[in-house]
């Protein structure tokens, strides 16, 4: 199993410090850093676990670093700790996917809870990404006119007949089955029903 980590960071050191030795008492794997560069420079955006980021830092705020994360199509979920943030920001984080903004001083508890929920959330949203880049990989696979054949096939599940098909494309019955045999091989199914359980109804 993926050890999960909770990553801080807090240019406090103080709080950061006493923070980790919190969290590790209580049998989680901790990481720390001053700000919010140092951690980029040691750390996947897709690592397992989840971020307690600290919202008021100089340079890159905690804002400022979820924007980028969010960019860089990050699994790792964020909870943002504050001592000044207000109203605004919270729901600036919130809606950008922050787990929970929570001003200091906060109950540890409260924090452990909120950890948890980031673990799982984040375990999801990596069989999430994983399922999208090995999807994407499959459709890389096709040719144009293959992906134009499966594309017709996922928008109109009642009309996917060899015929219906060649006459919306304008190419012949037989073209189309070979097209459609193609695609089958390429991204390793059989039938038409295992193609809409594979990709779903939307190219």
């Amino acid at each position: 199993m993926t050890e999960l980590t909770v990553y801080i960071i807090d240019d406090d050191d103080d709080v950061r410090i006493a923070l980790s030795r919190s969290l590790r008492r209580r049998g989680m794997t901790v990481a720390h850093f001053p700000d919010a560069q140092s951690f980029l420079d040691q750390v996947d955006a897709d690592a397992a676990g989840c971020l307690v980021l600290d919202y008021g830092m100089p340079d890159m705020d905690g804002l400022e670093l979820q924007d980028y994360l969010v960019r860089q199509d990050s699994t790792l979920p964020i909870i943002f700790i504050s001592g000044h943030g207000g109203i605004p920001e919270s729901v600036r984080a919130t809606k950008a996917g922050a787990i929970d903004f929570l001003e200091k001083p906060f109950d540890l508890s409260v924090l452990t809870d909120r950890i948890a929920v980031a673990w799982e959330f984040g375990e999801k949203l990596r069989q999430q990404k994983a399922r999208r880049l090995d999807l994407a990989e499959k459709r890389g696979r096709l040719t144009d006119r293959e992906d134009e054949v499966l594309q017709y096939i996922l928008r109109n599940p009642g009309r996917t007949t060899s015929k219906e098909i060649a006459a919306e494309l304008n190419i012949s019955p037989r073209t189309v089955e070979i097209h459609r045999g193609r695609i089958q091989l390429k991204v390793g199914v059989k039938t038409t029903i295992e193609l809409y359980e594979l990709f779903g109804r939307s190219p």
